[in-house]
């Protein structure tokens, strides 16, 4: 997530990006699961502080994207701070992110098997808690911080998000 603007209480968040990677042994309800933080290294420690309170869930309305992902991981490996290159074009479908020994992804609209022309799909979900309208795209994902993983042409949906403890707002 790259935050344009925002805040949590007096703290200001805007121009910080923060991403996190996660593990599940089993589908996403069974919980269980494992994350990690990544966040950009200019951030202050209270700027810090305030991404942890937001990330841990505690600040949040039941059934919001950050109070679930609370309950279903039991596992939060040390964060990593380090410096964060993001770009994102959500209507060209082209996004990516590489945070130096940590991170890499590449987004693409996804392709015509066929004439390789790409495709654009939207997905719109009126009461979504992740999002509420975003663009699907493929994604090829490196992460080698506490949770490895190697992925090639994955979903990815890119998505502008206002998102509040009481969760995303239209």
């Amino acid at each position: 997530m790259r935050i344009t603007k925002g805040n949590f209480e007096s703290t200001d968040l805007g121009g910080l990006s923060f991403f996190v990677t996660v593990h599940f042994p089993g589908p996403l309800h069974e919980g269980n699961g494992e994350a990690q933080a990544i966040i950009d290294e200019r951030a202050t420690p209270a700027q810090r502080e305030a991404l942890f309170a937001i990330l841990s869930g505690k600040n949040s309305a039941e059934g919001t994207l950050f109070h679930i992902f609370s309950l279903i991981v039991a596992t939060m490996h040390e964060p990593i701070f380090a410096p964060i290159h993001f770009e994102f074009d959500k209507l060209a479908r082209v996004a990516g992110i590489d945070i130096p020994g940590v991170l890499t992804t590449e987004v693409e609209p996804i392709k015509n098997p066929v004439t390789g022309a790409p495709h654009r799909i939207q997905v719109v979900m009126p009461e979504g808690f992740e999002h509420r309208e975003g663009e699907v795209a493929s994604a090829n994902i490196h992460s080698t911080g506490a949770i490895r993983f190697d992925t090639r042409g994955t979903h990815s949906t890119l998505a502008d998000v206002v998102q509040t403890p009481h969760g995303v707002e239209a």
